[in-house]
């Protein structure tokens, strides 16, 4: 016990190692990989992005032009938006807020 109590003052009087994050939000690394965007107006629908997103949390609807993304099963690597052909796609550096129930984004564009 009295090894240990060393460490516990310590502890006690020092510096918080963590921050309330909803309401502390620490800035993003320069080169950090955020929040999935669509410029839906530049889509083409070609669904290239669903097919290499290794998560499979893009789907593409050419007939109906609707581009849907679950974030809840995006682990933003990237990959989608390296894919794509007409450049649509980019990570904005800001995180994703936290969420309490399940969304889906949902892009529609006009059909070509």
């Amino acid at each position: 016990m009295l090894k240990m109590t060393a460490n516990i003052l310590r502890t006690l009087f020092s510096k918080k190692p963590t921050r309330l994050y909803p309401i502390e939000v620490r800035t993003p690394f320069e080169i950090a990989r955020g929040k999935l965007v669509n410029e839906i107006e530049n889509c083409n629908f070609c669904s290239i992005c669903a097919l290499k997103c290794p998560s499979q949390c893009i789907s593409v609807d050419k007939k109906a032009a609707t581009w849907t993304c679950d974030p809840f099963a995006c682990v933003y690597c990237g990959i989608c938006v390296e894919a794509c052909p007409f450049k649509c796609l980019h990570q904005e550096q800001a995180q994703r807020r936290p969420a309490y129930e399940r969304q889906i984004l949902l892009k529609k564009g006009l059909p070509h």
